[in-house]
């Protein structure tokens, strides 16, 4: 069946909807220069994984890239050593 060569019809810009102003995130390693990531310090790890056990991607918690894979690293680390769980347990 051939498809249709009609577009719908163009939307409109103004949809009613108000914008919302989202503030840009900072690093905030890079901010506290005293703040450093250690495999050893699971409170602060803590912060950047989710309640399943993810690790939380950088534009959720606003991390440079250089800092998001040294946090990356230690998470991993922190698992092995068992200061992190893995996973969950969900019933």
């Amino acid at each position: 069946m051939p498809r249709p060569t009609t577009r719908p019809a163009s939307r409109s810009h103004d949809s009613g909807k108000k914008r919302v102003y989202v503030r840009k995130r900072v690093c905030r390693f890079c901010q506290d220069q005293n703040l450093e990531i250690d495999y050893k310090d699971p409170k602060l790890l803590k912060h950047f994984i989710t309640e399943r056990g993810k690790i939380m991607p950088r534009r959720m918690t606003g991390t440079c890239a250089n800092h998001q894979r040294k946090l990356k690293e230690a998470i991993m680390m922190a698992r092995h050593i068992a200061f992190l769980p893995f996973t969950t347990l969900s019933k």
